[in-house]
This record gives structure tokens, sequence and C-alpha cells, in this order.
């Protein structure tokens, strides 16, 4: 029940971590930065404001914005807290939000075509060419992740992470750096993405979001910070330190997303954006250590 409640409140939580990261990288970086509740403060500016359509826009820009949003949504019902999951008729596979995810990356590309707009088309070209490279990358995180398991069943996946012994298996560590590319993809920070930018010959996910205002951007802004809330979560649960026991979990699962939170601040100060075409050379690196900790485990060294 509490882990349920937990899910649902991750809807209004959110964008807290965006909010933390960005306020403690301008505190590494000497500034004095805007507060964590920033995105609150944002989101509730747009939500005030009307949307506006592009002209000749079609039905696929107009769905766009809510069916990212009911992604995100139904990827925060799916992904458990501390082991434990509420009952939402959505299940707990890892497959299953590995697609959920996609779509709704797939939903904001199309929305991209319908505008015509040349700087949201060659954001979304370049979001889908790492997102080739990076949902497989996912992919792979997941399976290093689901053997000790024997399932795709994230509690399940959680249970087996839980305790000390899998961290001696050298599997675990492979998938653990795999999944920290993957957490810097999907979030779009540096140095894959620089979120701070607005340019638009160097800017990937903000380019599909230039041609949407009022409450489309709020919903598209929120499903962004949500993306964030479902990594980090991810992460923390199958790949960091973790106790079967749920109270203990929960309390170690909440040091261990702000512990990432710093990570991401600290990555963003001292890395900078790499050029776009060695980002699917860096994924593939981290596609190579994921199946070598796959191979690890079926040939019994990480297990």
């Amino acid at each position: 029940m509490i882990a349920a409640v937990i899910q649902v409140l991750g809807v209004a939580l959110a964008p807290l971590v965006p909010g933390s990261i960005q306020a403690l990288k301008a505190r590494l970086q000497g500034r004095r930065g805007p507060s964590p509740l920033q995105p609150y403060r944002t989101l509730r500016r747009l939500w005030s404001k009307n949307a506006v359509d592009p002209e000749g826009t079609g039905i696929v820009y107009r769905i766009a914005p809510p069916l990212v949003a009911a992604c995100l949504i139904t990827a925060l019902a799916i992904v458990p807290v501390a082991g434990r999951a509420g009952n939402f008729g959505v299940g707990h596979d890892a497959i299953v939000l590995v697609g959920v995810l996609a779509l709704a990356r797939f939903a904001l590309a199309a929305a991209a075509w319908d505008t015509g707009s040349g700087f949201a088309l060659m954001g979304a070209a370049r979001d889908l060419m790492i997102a080739v490279f990076g949902e497989a990358l996912l992919m792979l995180a997941l399976l290093v992740a689901a053997l000790p398991a024997h399932s795709t069943d994230l509690p399940a996946m959680t249970a087996a992470a839980a305790g000390g012994q899998i961290w001696t298996g050298p599997a675990h560590w492979c998938g653990a750096f795999a999944f920290a590319l993957v957490i810097l993809v999907e979030t779009g920070r540096q140095p894959i993405d620089n979120p701070d930018t607005h340019l638009e010959l160097t800017m990937i996910h903000e380019g599909p979001l230039l041609e949407y205002a009022g409450r489309d951007l709020a919903l598209l802004q929120w499903a962004a910070a949500a993306r964030h809330w479902v990594m980090l979560l991810l992460g923390a649960e199958l790949f960091l330190p973790h106790w079967r026991a749920f109270g203990v979990s929960l309390g170690l699962v909440a040091v261990e997303v702000a512990v990432l939170c710093v990570g991401l601040a600290v990555i963003e100060t001292y890395e900078a954006k790499m050029r776009i075409l060695r980002v699917p050379a860096l994924l593939g690196v981290g596609c190579m250590i994921a199946l070598a900790g796959a191979g690890l485990w079926v040939g019994g060294v990480g297990a």
C-alpha cells in the first residue's frame, strides 16, 4: 500500500529531480542558481497559458503531449518502489517499460514531423539516432539485471539484486556501468545532451519542443522530469545496494536517488557535451560491456 502511494506521488515528486540537479550544478559552479522548486514554478506558469497550434499541423501534433504524459504515468506505475508495487493493471515487466518509453519518444518525433519545422526535425532526427543505440543499451542492461532473477518482472529483479552477494560478481558491475550510460541518454544530460542549451544547431531533446507552448509544453516538460524519476529509481533498485526489508530498502533508495542526482550534477560540471557523432561509439562500448556481463553470468563467472 505504501509503495503504491509513493508510485502515485511520483507524479508530483518527479519535477524535484531535475530541479535538484540544476541547483546542485549551480552550486558546484560557484553560482547561486535556481531553487530546486523552479520546475514547479515553470510548470504552473505554462499550465496557466493556452496551447498554440502551428498552422498546418494535424492530429499527430495535438495528441503527442497527452500521449507522452500518459506513457510516463504508465512507466511510473510499472516501476516498483523499494521492490514493492501497487496493482494498477499494467504489470511490472521490464520489456513493457522499454516499449512505453519508446512509444513516448516516437510520439514526440512524429509530432516534430507534423510541424515541418526544420529545427524540430533536426532535434527529432538526432534523438532517434541516439535512441537506436540507447534503447539497445537499455535492453542489454536490463537483461543483465534479469539473469539473476530468471525473469523480467521488475519486483523479482529488485529482489534478486538485494543483499551484498551479487556485488561480488563482475556481471553486476558490467550491468551497472551500462545502466549509468542509459541514465545519461534517457535523461538527456551531459555529455550526451545539454539540457540548458536552446541553440538550434546543438540541441537534441529541446528541438521537438520548440513548436509547443502553454499546457502542451507543460505536459512535455513534466514528462521529461518523470523520465528522470523513472531512470534514477530503476538504477537505484537494480544496481545499487539495498535489502529485502521494505522500510530499510525505501530509506536506502531515497538516499541513492539523491546520490545519483549529485553524480549527474558533478558530471555536468566537469564534462563538456561531446560531439554527437561520437555518442554512438560511446553507447556501443556500453553495449559491449553489457554483453560481456551477460556472457560472464551465463558462463558462471558472475553467478
